[in-house]
């Protein structure tokens, strides 16, 4: 009974982990992009985007870390030969790699709050995707265990990059034609205004 009490506050601890995992960089992208609004819009969006990182990080993302991670070890406690499995030796060592980026994440919010982030916007749109990545080769590995499809994991895995990398493009071009018109337009406004003054 034990083990089916740790499986399951295991999955409440990565859904929640993850669920920061996938917010936490997309704060950090329109942390980065407040610096392109006058002030004091810029100040204003710069200090919610802070307290709502810090509040993220440290009230949901680390005590799911913490929960994930405990529950897991008691899980390998039930069943200690388990380890000798190669697919739980590869998760494992992509759990490690998501601890490594979640620890990254908090140095990235001090940096913010300290305005020594020299990350922009478009370079966190990319950093979000890297948990999106490790997520499905986790899932993938508990579903499928020692049967894992390693060819068609990694032809999958690779489109899914393959996709995200084109959007990502899309949306920075999006981004781009719409500045640019926006510019457009003010300095279109320019001369009726000074006109319109004399």
């Amino acid at each position: 009974m034990a083990y089916f009490w740790f499986k399951a506050f295991h999955l409440v601890g990565i859904v929640s982990w993850f669920a920061g995992m996938f917010y936490l960089p997309r704060l950090f992208v329109y942390h980065a992009e407040a610096s392109e609004q006058p002030e004091p819009a810029q100040s204003i969006l710069k200090n919610q985007y802070q307290i709502m990182e810090t509040r993220l990080y440290r009230i949901i993302m680390t005590p799911a870390l913490i929960l994930t991670v405990a529950m897991g070890v008691s899980l390998i406690a039930t069943e200690p030969s388990i380890t000798q499995n190669l697919w739980l030796q590869v998760k494992l060592v992509c759990v490690a790699i998501l601890m490594a980026y979640h620890h990254l994440c908090g140095r990235i919010i001090k940096q913010l709050a300290a305005g020594t982030c020299t990350m922009t916007g478009q370079q966190f749109r990319w950093f979000n995707e890297f948990p999106t990545v490790f997520f499905v080769i986790v899932v993938m590995l508990a579903v499928f265990k020692n049967n894992f499809p390693t060819s068609a994991a990694s032809w999958s895995i690779f489109a899914m990059v393959v996709a995200m990398a084109a959007f990502i493009q899309l949306y920075a071009r999006k981004r781009r034609l719409a500045q640019a018109a926006q510019a457009q337009a003010t300095e279109a406004i320019k001369p009726a205004a000074i006109a319109s003054q004399s």
